[in-house]
């Protein structure tokens, strides 16, 4: 075999080497499912709470938000590892990192940022691979 084949042999094995964890990460983004919780501290909670709350539900209605779950702290026994502290959580579910990558960007998402960050005073995210 000629040095220039085995040079281009040696070539392309390398390029697809250094393809491969990019087209696998992809992948697996595709087929990853999770889970994408926000907690909310609102500022004046008395006053904001149940618009913000219905504000939140909107985002449900996003396509790549496969469900969805929001709600207010549950009046659950108080024990040191329960934060009952926030006044709004939701737990939005999507079928792949993607999707959940594609919601961050969503206008509908975006709005509902621009039109209410000014009600809270605090937020925290969890996301989680399931």
């Amino acid at each position: 075999m000629s040095n220039r084949r085995k040079f281009i042999q040696n070539l392309t094995a390398i390029s697809a080497m250094a393809i491969m964890p990019q087209i696998t990460k992809a992948e697996n983004q595709k087929n990853t499912k999770m889970i994408h919780q926000v907690y909310f501290w609102l500022n004046e909670p008395e006053k904001n709470t149940a618009p913000f709350l219905k504000a939140v539900k909107t985002l449900a209605k996003i396509k790549t938000i496969k469900s969805s779950y929001i709600g207010t702290p549950a009046p659950t026994e108080r024990r040191p590892v329960v934060d009952h502290s926030f006044q709004v959580a939701c737990t939005f579910f999507f079928d792949s990192l993607e999707d959940q990558l594609d919601y961050q960007s969503d206008p509908d998402h975006l709005k509902f940022i621009e039109e209410n960050s000014d009600k809270w005073n605090k937020v925290q995210v969890y996301d989680f691979t399931i």
